[in-house]
This record gives structure tokens, C-alpha cells and sequence, in this order.
């Protein structure tokens, strides 16, 4: 009870995510407290906040529970059958591109797990949506969902021919402000920055954002018409660098990769669908990320 307000900030949102009456967990908060003989969480009217002395409790806390949920995880794994629905939420182009790729083996393996799919660019709220596990990209958060990392996704800096043949090919970052670029929107509706990265030098240069689209795949689209530069995941446009539709700019620098995380709606033990679903796709990118393409022209 105490990781959950301590985590939650709040008895309300604990006790509705524990599923008790909120005087309980005030209750056992207050004991706790009584018990350890020192306040660990600050009240307010509107919110609650760790004291000083709560601070360390929650995060050994939070190592304690996740040991706990592993062996009840692997105990579950073992004894109950894989079958049931397993209700997942991705973004459209991991869909396509990767889960798309992987579930027939899945769907081979485990014949009596039925799957629902929610494909969507904007990224579904995971306790009111019943969705069992989500994949999620970039940083996280939601402090309240428990993550598993997948690992990265890697990103290239490109653009079409005939959109080179037209505006020039920039030949260092600072040449990116003179150009077109394709991006999804930023929360603050203020211009995006683009980072590079060659070595321990890092580079920043805030872009013109000639067209913003909140969906990776219509980017991808829009760079090979030739409506700008933008950057895209490399299991998206490594086939087009290849063949030459598309052209790998700045190769000698690097963009950020995203991390790719697996989330689940609570720390409760995860069903044994969900486990083999976490199990599979760790698997299924094993040596190293799946959908990482190291082999694309002009890298390292």
C-alpha cells in the first residue's frame, strides 16, 4: 500500500489501483508510520508527498515487489496454460512492420491465445482501454505502469533524390535550418530541435517543420514523394537506402535511438498470456534488437 500512494501520490488513486476502501489504506499507511516510528508521507488537501524518511522505504519497496511479482510470475508461467485473449496496443508502423512479421509464429506456438491488436498513433490509456500490454517508445511518462524494457529502436536522417536534386544535400547539421523537414508535432507547439550525436560530440540545430504528422509511416511517405528531410527508424527505410529511393544524410553523425519499453497496467501477477506474449517478443530479438539494421549503407 505504501509503494502505491508513495508511487500514485495520492490514497485515492492507491486504494481505486488496489481495488480496497481508501480508509484502508490511510489506515495501514498510519500504522506503518506508528510502526517504523517516522512520517513518510507529507498530507496535503490536494496531493501527498514523500518525506525524507519515505524517500528510501520506497525504493527498496519497489525492488522488494518486483522480486516477489518475478517468482510469482515464473511459478504462473509453469503451472497455468497459455490461452485467453491477450489485448495489446502498438503504434501503426511497429504493427505492420514487426508485429505483423512475428505473430504467426506466435499464434503457432500458443494456438489457444486469441489476439486483439489496437494499432494507433496516439497511444491508448492502459487501465481504461483493458489492455493487457502495451509498446511504447521514447521515454516514459507514466511513473504508475510497470515497464520492461525491449531495447532500441535505431533512427537515420534521410531524404528522397529528387528532393535533393531540388533543395541541395546538407553536408553538416547547420545546413538542416535551410531546409524542409517532416516531424511529428511537439507537445508545446514551440519549433522542434534536432540532436546529433558523432563520438562525444553532440549537436543541436532547431529545424523548420515544413509538414507535422503525428504518425510514422505517413513521414516515411512523405520523404520518399519528396516533401523533405526527416528521420526515420531504420526496419522502415533500410529497403529504400538500399535501392536508392531513399538517401542516408550526415551518415557520419547519429540521432538519438528511441527506447522501446513494454508496459503493463500494474504490478500485479501478469497472466500467462501476457508472460509468453513478454517472453516471445525477448526472444524473437535475440541476438541483440530485431528490427535494429546495422547493416544499412554508410554506417559503422
Amino acid at each position: 500500500m505504501f509503494e502505491r500512494v508513495a508511487t500514485l501520490r495520492g490514497f485515492s488513486a492507491a486504494a481505486c489501483a488496489l481495488s480496497l476502501p481508501r480508509s484502508n489504506v490511510s489506515r495501514s499507511i498510519a500504522r506503518l508510520e506508528a510502526t517504523l516510528g517516522a512520517r513518510l508521507i507529507q498530507r496535503t488537501t490536494r496531493k501527498v508527498e514523500l518525506t525524507v524518511a519515505g524517500e528510501s522505504p520506497l525504493v527498496r519497496c519497489k525492488s522488494a515487489l518486483d522480486e516477489l511479482d518475478k517468482a510469482a510470475d515464473h511459478v504462473g508461467h509453469h503451472a497455468a496454460e497459455v490461452q485467453g485473449e491477450l489485448r495489446i496496443s502498438a503504434g501503426i508502423g511497429f504493427g505492420i512492420n514487426v508485429l505483423a512479421e512475428h505473430f504467426p509464429d506466435l499464434l503457432l506456438r500458443y494456438p489457444k491465445v486469441d489476439i486483439s491488436l489496437d494499432l494507433s498513433s496516439r497511444p491508448a490509456e492502459l487501465v481504461s482501454s483493458h489492455v493487457d500490454v502495451a509498446i511504447r517508445f521514447g521515454p516514459l511518462s507514466d511513473s504508475s505502469m510497470v515497464a520492461t524494457r525491449l531495447g532500441e529502436m535505431l533512427r537515420v536522417l534521410c531524404a528522397s533524390p529528387d528532393y535533393l536534386e531540388r533543395s541541395g544535400t546538407p553536408s553538416t547539421v547547420e545546413d538542416l535550418v535551410d531546409h524542409e523537414t517532416i516531424e511529428i508535432p511537439g507537445s508545446d507547439g514551440r519549433a522542434r530541435v534536432w540532436r546529433f550525436m558523432q563520438g562525444a560530440e553532440a549537436r543541436e540545430v532547431a529545424i523548420h517543420q515544413r509538414v507535422s504528422v503525428n504518425e510514422a509511416l505517413t513521414i516515411h511517405r512523405l520523404i520518399l514523394k519528396g516533401s523533405g528531410i526527416g528521420i526515420v527508424s531504420c526496419y522502415v527505410c533500410a529497403p529504400d537506402i538500399r535501392t536508392g529511393r531513399l538517401v542516408h544524410l550526415l551518415p557520419q553523425w547519429t540521432v538519438p535511438n528511441l527506447e522501446v519499453n513494454m508496459l503493463f497496467p500494474s504490478r500485479r501477477e501478469l497472466a500467462p498470456a501476457v508472460r509468453a506474449f513478454v517472453d516471445f517478443m525477448k526472444e524473437a530479438n535475440q541476438p541483440g534488437f530485431h528490427w535494429q539494421d546495422n547493416e544499412l549503407p554508410g554506417m559503422a
